[in-house]
């Protein structure tokens, strides 16, 4: 695999000369971070050119000492920004010479969220999978800031979904991983939730040993790459 630092993240680049499909992955809300660019280069190592988007080089990288300050940050983070830096780094990504045909948006946490928010608002997007991403916001937020929610935004979705949530999950409630579901069934592009027993939040991660759920982890890693295929591929 190869890789390399650019202005908008972290590229990781699968083994061969032939170009190939794009991912544009968004970090959760500690940003670019070693295991996000561990996440692009097992990513890569599927067939994939992917960048690990650098989803704070328009803001700043925030100084976060713990999980309260991480949602009041996500809450007052101004969304149209956000969405802007990944229709950059979506463009960049597809105009790299080792890229060819079509790009995916997948996110962890926060980005799993913008993941979402992305394909029902950035253009080019073929393919979505967010990971463990809220879905509704709070009550008395910034509209500017928050013109609407994932759940919200969804009569706009562009190109397929297939999201990955934990039934144990203290941050994004099952009534909303449902509601998710059912908007899916009602869209015009295909969409799956996959909901899973026993996990919770960052269940992906291992790096966080009390969250990391290996069997799930490896599910909805195999479903992922499986997807990104079907929909990206050709």
């Amino acid at each position: 695999m190869a890789s390399a630092e650019l202005a908008h993240g972290y590229l990781a680049l699968p083994q061969g000369a032939s170009p190939k499909p794009g991912v544009v992955m968004l970090p959760d809300v500690w940003g670019l971070s070693a295991h996000t660019r561990d996440l692009a280069g097992r990513l890569a190592a599927e067939g994939f050119a992917v960048l690990a988007l650098d989803i704070y080089r328009r803001t700043g990288r925030p100084e976060l000492s713990d999980p309260a300050a991480a949602l009041d940050w996500i809450a007052a983070l101004p969304d149209p920004l956000v969405l802007e830096t990944i229709r950059e780094g979506a463009e960049a990504l597809a105009a790299h010479e080792a890229v060819a045909g079509r790009i995916g948006v997948t996110g962890f946490c926060m980005g799993g969220q913008y993941a979402l928010l992305a394909a029902c608002g950035v253009p080019g997007f073929s393919a979505c999978a967010p990971f463990y991403g809220m879905l509704r916001y709070a009550g008395g937020l910034d509209a500017a800031k928050k013109p609407r929610a994932p759940l919200a935004a969804l009569p706009d979705l562009r190109c397929p979904v297939l999201g990955f949530y934990g039934e144990q999950d203290e941050i994004i409630p099952v009534a909303d991983v449902l509601e998710l579901r059912e908007g899916l069934a009602a869209s015009p592009h295909a969409g799956e939730v996959i909901l899973y027993p026993g996990a919770g939040h960052a269940f992906m991660n291992d790096t966080r040993p009390a969250l990391h759920r290996p069997e799930a982890a490896a599910d909805a890693w195999r479903r992922l790459a499986a997807f990104l295929h079907e929909t990206l591929d050709g």
